[in-house]
């Protein structure tokens, strides 16, 4: 049987909580300038820019429709993933427990927006030269840290386990 262990349960809450600020904090203060400037276009160097979009897809704005079923099917999708991924956190043991954590956190700020917003709030704009990276938020870089640790992770493991 599941034991559940209430200050595990409680340290990733507090965690999971910090990284939503976070991303939220960043959102807001971007949200802020858009209000006050009409838009959202900051140079900040030659490879970094802030520039507000809107993006109702998945992850980077991929799989982006107009039809509102299909939004809400993938959102659903999106909630039963965060559940998922919160249970796991719950079972697990080690630092992959963190890795969790880092992709529920940023998952949670970007659901959140999708509910509240209908679309997720994108600013920061990596390019080289003409070459634009997808636009992304603070949420979208949790998440990708958090993933690629995972798979880090697994493939040191299964390395070990093999010799």
């Amino acid at each position: 049987m599941f034991k559940i262990n209430h200050k595990k349960i409680l340290f990733n809450l507090v965690f999971i909580l910090i990284l939503f600020f976070i991303d939220r904090a960043t959102k807001i203060y971007i949200l802020k300038l858009a209000e006050l400037n009409n838009a959202v276009d900051i140079y900040l160097s030659p490879y970094l820019n802030l520039y507000l979009i809107w993006n109702q897809g998945v992850a980077f704005g991929l799989i982006s429709f107009d039809d509102q079923i299909i939004y809400n099917l993938i959102t659903f999708i999106i909630s039963s993933i965060i559940i998922f991924l919160i249970i796991l956190a719950a079972k697990t043991e080690g630092i992959r427990r963190y890795f969790y954590i880092l992709i529920i956190g940023g998952a949670l700020g970007n659901f959140f927006d999708r509910i509240y917003y209908s679309a997720v709030p994108d600013f920061i704009d990596l390019h080289i030269g003409e070459f634009h990276w997808f636009v992304f938020n603070i949420a979208d870089i949790f998440i990708t840290i958090g993933v690629i640790c995972l798979i880090t992770a697994e493939m040191i493991i299964d390395t070990k386990v093999k010799k």
